[in-house]
């Protein structure tokens, strides 16, 4: 199946009229689908790509330089996954293959080192299938005990490997009192279901809540957990990256599973 021609790479000059795939006819989440374009605008300048297929549908992959990448990863002349997603009726058909291989022949056409992505040990929401990727060649680099791996498609078996920076390293932030949100508009979801969900969820249990939105990618390589999409910590402790936290009607089984 050839699918090359099937997609098609986001631009300043193209993205005003096309869609990014994500929360494209969630009317809450209007104000978040536009703060994710105009972040997207700013990161094409460092090099970020987000190519998807031409149809309504959730089929894309987002990748960028990994020096310039929003995650707490260290990774040298590396090519660094952000989203990777392929939905529903579009499963099975190649796409994922297809958007992948245009990733390493990018990395390739770059002289990169190779591939880097952040994916759950166990399946983890908002992140990459960590088996499937294995599949494809991937080796796992490194594993943080509270659940996410550094997963590497090297090219250059010489090359060093990645690793997580150390304010990841073991799943703690500095907020001790309560809950603390960390945030970033790399997702059109995030505004509303942190700051509007999260913080009626918060106010309705009496549990303190601190949001801390990430505004550059060093604060984001900084951050205290690599899901940072959304990170959702627990009196200093990380619960958990599912965005399903912030309602209230899953909050409790949800930060129940991630106390464990």
């Amino acid at each position: 199946m050839n699918t090359s021609n099937e997609f098609i790479t986001l631009s300043k000059e193209n993205i005003a009229k096309e869609h990014i795939c994500c929360a494209i006819s969630d009317k809450k989440c209007k104000n978040g689908y536009e703060l994710k374009k105009e972040w997207l605008k700013k990161e094409i300048d460092n090099g970020y790509v987000f190519r998807r297929l031409d149809e309504r549908a959730k089929v894309f992959i987002e990748y960028v330089p990994a020096e310039k990448a929003w995650l707490p990863v260290d990774a040298p002349n590396y090519l660094a996954i952000n989203c990777f997603w392929v939905s529903g009726q579009y499963k099975g058909k190649g796409y994922a293959k297809a958007l992948l291989q245009s990733a390493i022949d990018d990395a390739k056409q770059q002289g990169k080192e190779g591939l880097v992505t952040v994916a759950g040990t166990v399946k983890i929401p908002y992140m990459s299938d960590a088996k499937w990727l294995l599949r494809q060649g991937f080796e796992s680099i490194e594993t943080l005990a509270y659940g996410f791996s550094l997963l590497a498609l090297k090219f250059n078996p010489k090359a060093a490997n990645p690793k997580f920076y150390e304010s990841a390293s073991n799943g703690e932030c500095s907020e001790k009192n309560g809950l603390t949100a960390y945030y970033s508009n790399r997702c059109p979801f995030t505004e509303y279901y942190v700051n509007e969900e999260l913080s009626k969820t918060a106010k309705n249990k009496n549990i303190p809540l601190k949001i801390i939105k990430l505004e550059t990618a060093e604060q984001a390589q900084s951050s205290p957990a690599p899901a940072t999409i959304f990170s959702l910590f627990y009196d200093g402790k990380f619960v958990t990256s599912d965005m399903g936290v912030c309602l209230e009607n899953r909050f409790d089984k949800i930060v129940k599973a991630g106390r464990r």
